[in-house]
């Protein structure tokens, strides 16, 4: 089965998908390819694998990717193939982290074999808030994510869950809920 987590960037679905890895142990976490630069201690090959632009573009041209995205002005993120034959030749179920448009995506790709999950913030300016704290990004860097956040919260609805981050606790016992559910059934 396939995991899909989305959500506009400092919504807390990191922190939810690795309380997910950390509570279950037949789940595993699909590392996705991005030509951005590693943000605070992600790590290569862990987090993500940080590539070059010429690099995605030869594994696009290859077809090596499940599905790709060009979201922000040059900068790509994907999901390759060789990832989920990985996890499935362990026995294991993939979870995917991805923006929004790569969730829906998947879910298109996947169907009933997955359940797609959309991690929303109480508000935009609580999001506004988390990603000033985060202190990872420029100002206008911050209000590019936020214009991005405005219109993918408008796609919440096409995803099967939607989890609302307001309170970690409760966000965290309501996903592994959710995801014990879909897993047995």
């Amino acid at each position: 089965m396939i995991l899909i987590f989305s959500a506009p960037s400092g919504s807390g679905k990191s922190t939810l998908v690795h309380y997910l890895l950390e509570n279950r142990n037949d789940l595993e976490f699909s590392v996705s390819c991005t030509t951005r630069q590693p943000r605070g201690k992600e790590e290569d090959g862990v987090d993500y694998y940080f590539i070059s632009n010429a690099e995605f573009e030869r594994l696009i041209r290859e077809g090596a990717f499940v599905e790709y995205e060009k979201v922000y002005a040059g900068t790509y993120y994907g999901t390759l193939k060789s990832e989920i034959e990985r996890i499935e030749k362990k026995g294991h179920n993939a979870v995917f982290d991805v923006d929004v448009m790569g969730g829906m995506n998947l879910k298109r790709i996947f169907g009933e074999k997955a359940l797609s999950v959309f991690v929303a913030p109480p508000s935009v300016d609580e999001l506004r808030n988390r990603l000033i704290k985060r202190a990872t990004d420029t100002p206008e860097k911050i209000e590019e994510r936020i214009a991005k956040a405005e219109v993918e919260l408008r796609e919440k609805d096409n995803f099967d869950i939607i989890i609302v981050n307001d309170n970690l606790e409760k966000a965290e016992k309501e996903l592994l809920e959710r995801v014990n559910k879909f897993l047995t059934k």
